[in-house]
């Protein structure tokens, strides 16, 4: 080693400024800085080793301390030259021998070793820290010839860290799980580990020198490329990218997710890029198996929401392909067997699946493409039919799904024709369809397909059953309306009955509305609305029965109270298993009632006198008769509303009521004037405000009504019957009261001969005459007080005859030998109709003769007087 001065104590740059970056390392005497001996191309070990040296003069003492060693020991030149080192940085235990090593070194000799030291004492006192430093001290002479001593000192804790250091790198390099290159500035492979050189082949040292194109596709390799140019650059790391390629001698494709960072020397310097990657494509593919599964989860979720909303057969097609298009697929179509879509009970055609279908949904993503995955195009509406071979009718014969092989350079590049079966019962076929571009079909995608095909004809067959179950009940219900236009003794009647949703298209349960019209004895006639709660068929054939109820105690000529008296028994009676008269005498106990069998109704009943023009009214639980009287604004009738049918318990109560000529009558149910947008008090408003031209022909003043009010909600059924009053006139009416003797008899057939002839009905005279006697007559042998005899003459031809008894007449089977009981037998034979009523002061007698009109003869009474014997 050559000779260093003594006394330099700074460095000179031999090269004045030449290098600039020599300069910035050398020029710097501060202490505390990172000074070294010269700027060293990167992976130089005076990057990392901590190097100081310092000289020992003849004396023993220091002479000489270099910049590194302020920095190692921390001490500055000026207190440091003049020191004893042995006193100053060896241990009072080891000084003794300190001092014999001191003395050979100055005496020539060479001496390497691992000394422990402790750093002086701080100034304010405090203890130095203890090192251990690796010291190598070469003997040297001075210039005048004195024996010195050169020190280099390394320091060991560095030394060991770096050892550890370089032990970790090696492990982690080596023993990584990972691919792990080292990329140089030039992006090419400066050293790879034993995992990357396992998937891509031969031994680490074979990839040095290969860029990423030797590994990657052509675009891949170029992006890649540009991504570790801008980590080379930038310094900014890259975490989890994405890089796809294949590794040799394998098609597959492989994903793996790459870690990039830049990599620097010990002096701050780039030399490097770290390539940490992983394979993952066993990782995305479960990643993409999870998606599909969340996304097929997600399908089936929305499916389950969105179909079956309707009960209506195409509806519940298209909100299928609401559903999968075009999440699932691009294309697709329904076809239902044209059989289940006419009512049939089983759909036709199972055996050879070539039944006629009709096509009824279609959907498209592709700006409405046209579908021909299955040959010809087919629009929605069309019947059609598969052949016999073709893979759809394959599916329907078989119940299982089928691919349709795809048309050369057709759209469609996959389908699937999957039968949509329900209850073991195939009702279609829905076709999915996927373009060019999409992924074909596989295997999971059928299971989906028919998951979703089958909830589907679950909701289609729920549909057909309940189409059936409604198209059933709309048939009974509107058998037990009125057929044709009701015609009445004095009313012009108009009526209208909508089912529930009949506007909208959609099928909906059937309501129990109903409305009646029955022609009772003496032009008196009865106006029924009635309404009983709930849908569906069991309302329906509740309120057949009730209807059926009302007509016969019409007939019986009870009074309107009464009448909703028995009626209220009736509907009682409905909901328990032994009928009226078990409902009675569960009425007397308490009981826990199933709600499921109990039968409500709400009723109006309304007589009208065509005589008098006088309404009789009772209610039961329904909604007030509207009344529009010539000249006057409409108003609702105070009927008191009474319990609905079926509650028991309170009577009801009649209010009469005198309607004059030309007023109009409406008789309705809830929901005319009720639905779920529109409450009942601004309904009924509506409805009031709507009858305000009462003269206009009656069938016009309905349509008036439904077009004026929301009567397009569809929620229930809607029944108006309406009525104008057309009084019997006075000189259609002949009266007369005749005092209680037997010339009243012989008088009562000339009152009525007389008004007869007045009205021209001469072919009627001698049975009316007959007739007449017999009714008089029995009513001096059986009735009480003064008799009254009444004719009517409007379509037919009434005759009543009126007491102050209340013994009701009975008809009875004369015997041959019996002198008498054959009048009433005779009033049967020769009228259309006879019967008996009571009224509030006795009984009313009553027989019916039709009008002549030419073509039927009137009875003669000689021969059925002759019929009797």
């Amino acid at each position: 080693m050559s000779e260093i001065p003594a006394k330099a104590t700074e460095f000179e740059d031999p090269s004045d400024g030449a290098s600039a970056e020599s300069g910035a390392a050398l020029g710097s005497g501060v202490p505390g800085g990172d000074p070294m001996w010269q700027s060293s191309p990167p992976g130089s070990m005076y990057d990392y080793i901590k190097v100081a040296s310092f000289s020992i003069g003849p004396d023993g003492l220091v002479d000489q301390w270099s910049l590194r060693a302020e920095q190692i020991f921390g001490i500055p030149a000026e207190r440091a030259v003049g020191m004893d080192p042995i006193e100053s940085f060896v241990h009072p235990d080891r000084r003794e021998r300190g001092q014999r090593k001191m003395a050979e070194i100055l005496d020539g000799r060479e001496w390497t070793g691992v000394i422990p030291f402790r750093l002086p004492d701080g100034p304010d006192g405090r203890r130095g820290p203890d090192g251990v430093a690796e010291v190598y001290v070469m003997p040297t002479r001075t210039m005048d010839g004195a024996k010195a001593a050169v020190c280099i000192v390394v320091d060991v804790r560095v030394l060991r860290t770096i050892e550890t250091d370089l032990a970790a790198s090696q492990a982690i390099f080596g023993q990584s799980p990972f691919g792990f290159l080292l990329i140089d500035p030039d992006l090419k492979v400066r050293r790879a580990n034993q995992r990357f050189a396992s998937i891509f082949g031969g031994t680490p040292d074979d990839h040095r020198g290969k860029g990423v194109h030797d590994y990657l596709p052509r675009a891949e390799a170029d992006r890649v490329s540009a991504t570790l140019r801008r980590v080379l650059e930038t310094g900014d790391s890259i975490t989890d990218m994405h890089v796809t390629g294949y590794v040799p001698g394998s098609d597959e494709r492989r994903h793996w997710s790459v870690n990039l960072y830049r990599v620097h020397s010990g002096s701050g310097r780039p030399i490097g890029i770290a390539w940490v990657g992983t394979d993952v494509t066993a990782r995305r593919e479960a990643a993409r198996e999870a998606a599909a599964a969340r996304r097929n989860l997600a399908l089936l979720n929305e499916a389950g929401a969105r179909i079956g909303n309707s009960l209506d057969l195409e509806t519940t097609a298209r909100e299928l392909l609401d559903v999968v298009v075009p999440g699932f697929c691009d294309l697709a179509t329904v076809d239902l067997y044209q059989g289940l879509l006419a009512g049939d009970e089983t759909p036709p055609g199972l055996a050879d699946g070539s039944a006629e279908l009709r096509r009824v949904a279609f959907a498209s993503a592709v700006s409405d493409a046209p579908f021909t995955g299955a040959g010809t195009a087919v629009t929605v509406g069309a019947v059609h039919h598969f052949s016999f071979n073709s893979p759809c009718a394959d599916a329907l014969r078989t119940a299982r799904p089928r691919s349709v092989p795809a048309e050369e350079g057709a759209l469609v590049q996959s389908t699937l024709a999957v039968p949509m079966v329900a209850h073991d019962t195939v009702v279609g076929l829905v076709q999915f369809a996927r373009t060019k571009g999409s992924e074909p079909f596989g295997d999971r995608d059928r299971d989906l397909a028919v998951e979703l095909a089958a909830r589907a004809a679950v909701c289609i067959d729920n549909a057909r059953l309940y189409r059936r179950e409604h198209e059933r009940a709309l048939i009974l219900q509107r058998s037990l309306l009125p057929p044709g236009d009701p015609v009445a003794s004095g009313l012009d009647i108009a009526c209208r009955y909508l089912p529930g949703n009949a506007s909208t298209g959609r099928p909906s349960e059937v309501g129990g509305d109903w409305f009646d019209v029955i022609e009772l004895p003496g032009h008196r006639t009865a106006l029924v609305v009635g309404d009983v709660m709930g849908r569906g068929l069991r309302a329906a054939v509740a309120m057949g029965e009730l209807r059926t109820a009302v007509r016969t105690l019409a007939l019986l000529d009870l009074e309107p109270a009464e009448v909703l008296s028995q009626l209220d028994e009736i509907a009682r009676g409905l909901g328990a298993p032994g009928g009226v008269q078990q409902a009675t005498r569960a009425a007397r106990r308490p009981r826990e009632a199933d709600l499921s069998e109990v039968y409500l109704a709400t009723c109006v009943y309304a007589v009208y006198d065509s005589v008098t023009r006088r309404c009789t009214f009772a209610n039961a639980g329904h909604l007030p008769p509207v009344l529009v009287e010539p000249g006057e604004a409409a108003l609702m009738l105070d009927v008191p509303p009474g319990m609905p049918l079926g509650v028991g318990g309170e009577p009801f109560e009649e209010v009469e009521v005198e309607l004059p000529e030309g007023a109009l009558l409406a008789l309705y149910t809830d929901g005319l004037v009720e639905s779920r947008d529109h409450p009942l008090d601004e309904g009924l408003q509506a409805f009031v405000g709507a009858l305000t031209d009462p003269s206009r022909p009656l069938e016009d003043v309905c349509d008036h009504v439904l077009n004026t009010l929301d009567t397009h909600h569809g929620e229930d059924d809607i029944a108006l019957l309406m009525a104008r009053v057309q009084g019997l006139p006075a000189e259609s009416v002949g009266d007369w009261t005749l005092p209680r003797e037997p010339r009243s008899v012989g008088r009562a057939r000339e009152y009525a001969r007389g008004q007869l002839l007045s009205w021209d009905m001469e072919p009627l005279v001698d049975t009316t005459e007959l007739l007449v006697s017999e009714l008089v007559t029995n009513a001096l042998r059986y009735g009480e007080g003064d008799i009254r005899l009444r004719l009517l003459l409007d379509r037919t031809l009434v005759c009543e005859v009126w007491d102050s008894g209340l013994v009701q007449p009975r008809r009875r089977r004369a015997r041959d030998t019996d002198e008498g009981g054959r009048g009433l037998q005779l009033v049967g034979l020769l009228s259309a109709a006879w019967g008996s009523r009571r009224t509030p002061r006795g009984k009313t007698v009553w027989f019916e003769l039709p009008l002549p009109d030419g073509e039927n003869a009137p009875i003669d009474p000689a021969e059925a007087l002759l019929s009797l014997f």
